[in-house]
């Protein structure tokens, strides 16, 4: 990897040197090769608490977490989601998350992931209490873009048996949910 990147700092400035330019030498070749082919990147914070309590179970809602990439490439985008979720046994439900391209209406295939699930199938009487959990997962994905493009992340509750209590994507002063994307090629 450094042979590369010190072959890339030699060629240019021997490209440089070779049309009569100047050459001012960088603290370190990957340095030189950052400043002659910068990729974009950037992260992205959730701007606000998604509470999906309100919403139908299984319905898909946009956080209005989102990333733009830039310019035409391949991307890889990695993001960690914060969820809370609790309810009252007997009860299965369950956080899903995936990737929307809002530039062309389209999601991401494969980039659908369970977020956050709780199962507890004790009956009720049995001094079951409320249960839950708060959990942070990744979803990471690698695309490609041939203009620049809106990425968001969209969720969904699924009450498979009970109901939820609280269903959330959020941050706090305990943790953040974040979008990160870097241009690879």
């Amino acid at each position: 990897m450094h042979t590369l990147i010190r072959a890339a700092a030699l060629t240019a400035t021997a490209a440089a040197l070779a049309i009569g330019g100047t050459v001012t030498a960088p603290a370190s070749t990957a340095a030189a090769v950052a400043q002659l082919h910068p990729m974009p990147s950037g992260i992205s914070y959730l701007p606000a608490r998604v509470n999906l309590q309100p919403t139908a179970s299984g319905t898909w809602v946009d956080t209005r977490l989102a990333v733009t990439l830039p310019e035409a490439g391949t991307y890889s985008l990695d993001l960690n989601v914060r969820t809370r979720l609790s309810g009252v046994p007997p009860v299965n439900t369950y956080i899903v998350g995936r990737l929307r391209n809002a530039t062309a209406n389209t999601v991401l295939p494969r980039s659908a992931r369970i977020l956050n699930q709780i199962a507890d199938h004790t009956r009720a009487g049995n001094g079951a209490g409320h249960i839950g959990q708060n959990t942070t997962s990744p979803i990471s994905e690698r695309i490609t873009v041939d203009e620049p493009t809106r990425i968001v992340l969209e969720v969904r509750r699924i009450n498979s048996l009970g109901h939820s209590t609280a269903a959330d994507v959020w941050n706090d002063g305990n943790g953040l949910t974040s979008f990160r994307f870097t241009k690879t090629a």
